[in-house]
């Protein structure tokens, strides 16, 4: 795969977590497609939102930013599949918890964004 796609994808993700830690939803809108999906396991039942969902629940909490929490994120792995899907696995320590991210991506519109964020959370030992 190209360095420039490659590269193009460090720079969604950056920009996702950035937008994370400060709680930009029009960053995040930004970083995923319209129709993305977001699911995890909590408290033993599956939580699946559409992004239209999602971004209104994050306009409801504080910043990690505001609070002045540490962040940092971690890309462990880029997968291609071809040309316009990739997957991106990223650890990231945000919002008091270790995530492991699984992030499913799509070129669209000759740009790369998130169609479905599947992870998993464990409050962070500090």
């Amino acid at each position: 795969m190209q360095q420039n796609e490659y590269s193009a994808i460090l720079d969604l993700l950056s920009r996702y977590y950035d937008g994370l830690y400060k709680l930009d939803t029009n960053t995040l809108a930004d970083a995923f497609s319209p129709s993305a999906h977001y699911a995890t396991v909590a408290n033993g039942a599956l939580l699946t939102l559409a992004i239209d969902e999602y971004l209104p629940r994050l306009e409801q909490r504080t910043s990690p930013e505001e609070e002045g929490a540490p962040y940092e994120s971690r890309v462990v792995s880029i997968r291609f599949a071809g040309e316009n899907t990739a997957l991106a696995e990223v650890q990231a320590t945000l919002f008091g918890h270790d995530y492991t991210d699984f992030l499913s991506l799509l070129r669209i519109d000759a740009r790369w964004r998130i169609q479905a964020k599947v992870f998993e959370g464990v409050p962070t030992n500090n």
